[in-house]
């Protein structure tokens, strides 16, 4: 089970066979990606509560059939490690991150039927080197919960790999030739490293040895947010002043600062901060623009302004300027981003990551002319500027990229079937208090 911020993507694995990834047919569409995103609609009253829910593209049609009047819930896997994410209400409910992820598969066996019908005990699930999505965050705690959210449908055994590791298995699927291989798995909420020698032998057979890991809590969702910061927080009155005391103080940050993390969003009309902010919104020098935010946040339209978003950033991997369009809750916003703006937003994330690959070079004690393949997975692999930073350390000619949404989880299956399976399975520490 490939879990993603973004997307979830789950195959099964057969001895002596390819791994076979799990299909969704979706309208006239036929899906290995499942969105990861919950919705849930209220189909009682407001005293006698009937809690209903849907997950992936159905969620995604539930709530904009529902124009707001529901609670919709994406990049819930940034919540995992957090030990300052206890739980969220949902039309009067207290949810636990458990309690939400086990929701959350619940809908994907149901829209799988029957591929998933009949579970096996055993379970790999991907994760990241480095979580994010927390100060502090717990790799334990994140595995204790997935396994009280899983243990429920039946696996007795749930173990986790490093999600470029299992991208790393699906690439040395086409390896002819022993290699050193290193694998860059950019996801929404991280950016992972790992680094493994393998030795192909004539029978086909395929011994492997971890070399070095890294990773790194930027990806997908900070390019967004440099879209975000840039063109969309100036429209919705991030930086506008109030009145207080006869003093002029600035809008409280901290709602704003939400926006660089879209799970941040999905549960912000709940919270303290949100509720203080319409307070001081009252006194607003600039109303018509604050509440355009608060609006936009209480119409639950996250995921309208992350499509916008997402549908620019991916124009810009392809052309030198894109249109930005967003249609909120009575206003829009309408300009354009070039490439060049948008490569001097990301400069620092593009730094980190580039550290990042520094530290597992280092971690594997080797060189770059010691990589003989690099293999780029993940959606932000396609950013001109990502691309760029292999290609100049390593040479285009050792640089390839593809099967952004199957790698991990086919990788991950092919492990499962691995005599060696244990060298691979990550034991994680709790983080101290």
């Amino acid at each position: 089970m490939d879990f993603g911020t973004t997307n979830t993507v789950l195959a099964w694995a057969h001895p002596h066979a390819p791994a076979d990834p799990v299909v969704f047919n979706f309208l006239s569409m036929r899906l290995f990606a499942f969105r990861s995103a919950l919705c849930f609609w209220n189909e009682g009253d407001d005293d006698h509560p009937k809690v209903a829910s849907d997950a992936g593209p159905w969620a995604i049609q539930r709530f904009i059939e529902l124009a707001g009047d529901c609670r919709f819930i994406q990049s819930l896997k940034s919540f995992a490690a957090s030990r300052l994410f206890e739980q969220t209400y949902i039309f009067g409910s207290a949810w636990r991150f458990e309690d939400l992820f086990s929701r959350f598969f619940r809908e994907v066996r149901n829209h799988a039927h029957p591929q998933l019908d009949h579970l096996p005990e055993d379970v790999l699930v991907g994760r990241p080197v480095e979580y994010a999505g927390s100060s502090r965050p717990d790799a334990a705690l994140a595995m204790q919960r997935y396994e009280a959210a899983l243990a429920p449908f039946g696996f007795r055994r749930i173990r986790q790999v490093y999600e470029p590791v299992a991208a790393a298995f699906f690439y040395a699927q086409t390896l002819e030739e022993s290699a050193t291989v290193l694998v860059a798995d950019f996801g929404g909420g991280t950016t992972d490293f790992s680094i493994i020698h393998f030795d192909v032998a004539k029978k086909g057979e395929v011994r492997a040895e971890a070399l070095g890991h890294s990773g790194v809590g930027v990806a997908g969702d900070r390019f967004d947010y440099r879209i975000v910061e840039h063109v969309v927080l100036p429209e919705l009155g991030r930086g506008t002043t109030y009145r207080s005391m006869g003093k002029r103080l600035e809008m409280p940050r901290s709602c704003f600062a939400g926006f660089a993390q879209w799970h941040e969003l999905s549960v912000m009309k709940t919270s303290r901060d949100f509720r203080d902010f319409k307070d001081v919104a009252r006194f607003s020098e600039s109303p018509e623009l604050v509440n355009r935010f608060i609006r936009l946040v209480e119409s639950d339209t996250g995921y309208t302004l992350y499509k916008s978003v997402s549908d620019t950033k991916e124009a810009l991997s392809r052309e030198e300027s894109a249109p930005f369009d967003f249609r909120g809750p009575g206003f829009d916003i309408r300009t354009g981003v070039t490439r060049a703006q948008f490569e001097a937003w990301i400069a620092p994330e593009l730094e980190q990551i580039e550290d990042a690959l520094d530290r597992a070079l280092a971690d594997a004690a080797i060189g770059e002319r010691d990589v003989d393949r690099v293999f780029l997975t993940g959606g932000t692999s396609f950013v001109p500027a990502v691309r760029r930073i292999f290609e100049r350390r390593f040479g285009a000619d050792r640089v390839e990229a593809g099967n952004e949404f199957v790698s991990i989880a086919n990788g991950l299956a092919t492990i499962g079937l691995r005599e060696d399976i244990d060298q691979w399975i990550v034991t994680p520490q709790a983080v101290k208090a």
